[in-house]
């Protein structure tokens, strides 16, 4: 969420932003409401500090033992003359309270559309972000890692696991529907390698391991900003409120909602594997094939939260992606990281890098990471707040990033490690976690 003031003060900035972002806004209809919202909050005030005064003068008037009651008896008025002033101040008095209960609807309504409003604003890009329309725009910046050049037919992943009994998709779909799969003996020994291989990283990296519920409260979603407009690539428990996470950054960042940390402890750096859930809504006819684009995965999900600081935060931008490049190095993939350009920026980041790592099947490189900071936008939506030296009170700046998923990340994995005889050769990185095997696979092994 933005700050109201912020908008207030440079309203055009907010236009552009989501006209960059290529994300429907109206800032105008925004201010109108924040007008009306505030003009009958003043009224408000005004009305019920008339309120206490008229009720103090309604007992003064109807009291024959209060000090105004004898005064004015002194000064040759009559009892008569102070009950119909009395009767006077009870009807102003019925008056007010009409009027309050009028404008106290009126500014629940108004302040329901103004929340709803303010929920929808995007943070602008940051000025380093390139502006584009989708990602077809975004900036390659560097390109780590030659493709492999194979001197013979090479296969894609799902001929290669499923010739090796490491992967069914035809008994996933009947289990699941569309974009399941079942992954077996080395197939889920592989999937888990990984896991294990980058948690271990970023243990080693001083971030800290949690196991946290994937089946949150849909504040938590709203506190992260994927609600509202992001209903519909959720998996929703509608009857509790609750929905299943798309990935760990949404527990992770929302640890430490509602509470007030202090500046000593910032940085929080925190790591969790996680399964993740996404129904893929608007996919239909896209990525079909294989395990590129399915419901249900694991993930590796770092998140920092740091103090309110841009150029803090943008150090720990470029430490979460040299993270995950880490692991990429470890794992011996080709890849390249890119600035994802405006259009192709979610609501609430300042700004992305997505590594897209070499897939030989597609021809190409596919996302496999996405780096985002959010400067205090989530934070301020979950009430994340700290206190620095000087006990001033600040929102949180949040940052997140992959650090592997999986089994997606298995498509660069097997297809570029390939051997002419089917099987997949083992990184050095990666052979603690498989019995120290150099090698898995091939049509033989399959049961």
């Amino acid at each position: 969420m933005i700050d109201i003031k912020l908008i207030r003060q440079d309203p055009d900035r907010f236009k552009r932003g989501a006209q960059a972002k290529r994300i429907a806004c109206d800032i105008d209809e925004l201010l109108a409401l924040d007008d009306r919202r505030r003009a009958a909050q003043t009224e408000l005030d005004r009305l019920k500090h008339e309120q206490n005064e008229t009720g103090a003068q309604i007992a003064n008037y109807r009291n024959p033992r209060s000090k105004y009651y004898q005064s004015a008896l002194a000064s040759g008025r009559t009892e008569a003359e102070l009950k119909a002033e009395a009767d006077a101040l009870v009807e102003r008095m019925t008056a007010i309270k009409n009027r309050v209960r009028e404008l106290e609807e009126e500014a629940r309504v108004v302040a329901e559309r103004f929340e709803a409003a303010m929920l929808r604003v995007p943070q602008p890009p940051g000025d380093e972000v390139p502006i584009g329309r989708d990602e077809t725009e975004n900036v390659e910046i560097r390109r780590v890692g030659e493709a492999p050049r194979f001197d013979f037919a090479f296969k894609d992943h799902v001929t290669l696991m499923t010739d090796s009994g490491m992967l069914d998709i035809e008994r996933g779909v009947k289990l699941a529907g569309s974009r399941n799969y079942v992954l077996r003996g080395d197939g889920l020994l592989l999937h888990q390698a990984v896991l294990r291989l980058a948690l271990d990283t970023m243990r080693a990296r001083g971030f800290v391991p949690m196991g946290v519920p994937v089946l949150v409260l849909d504040a938590m979603m709203v506190g992260t900003g994927y609600y509202p407009g992001g209903e519909e690539q959720a998996y929703r428990c509608e009857r509790d409120a609750m929905s299943l996470v798309g990935t760990a950054e949404v527990p992770l960042t929302a640890y430490h909602s509602d509470e007030v940390l202090s500046e000593d402890e910032l940085p929080k750096k925190y790591v969790a594997v996680s399964p993740c859930f996404r129904r893929e809504a608007g996919a239909a006819g896209k990525d079909t094939y294989g395990l590129y684009r399915i419901h249900a995965f694991e993930k590796v999900e770092q998140v920092i939260i740091c103090r309110n600081d841009e150029q803090e935060s943008i150090r720990h931008h470029a430490d979460i992606v040299a993270n995950s490049e880490a692991v990429l190095a470890a794992l011996e993939l080709p890849y390249r990281v890119v600035n994802v350009c405006s259009g192709d920026l979610g609501q609430g980041q300042v700004q992305k890098f997505d590594i897209e790592t070499w897939m030989p099947s597609r021809g190409g490189y596919g996302e496999t990471h996405s780096a985002s900071r959010f400067h205090e936008f989530q934070a301020r939506r979950l009430k994340l707040r700290y206190r620095d030296r000087d006990r001033n009170m600040l929102y949180c700046h949040t940052l997140n990033n992959t650090v592997i998923a999986s089994p997606r990340i298995l498509i660069p994995l097997v297809e570029n490690h390939q051997t002419a005889d089917g099987r997949i050769r083992i990184p050095a990185a990666l052979r603690p976690y498989l019995e120290g095997r150099e090698f898995i696979g091939g049509p033989e092994v399959r049961s």
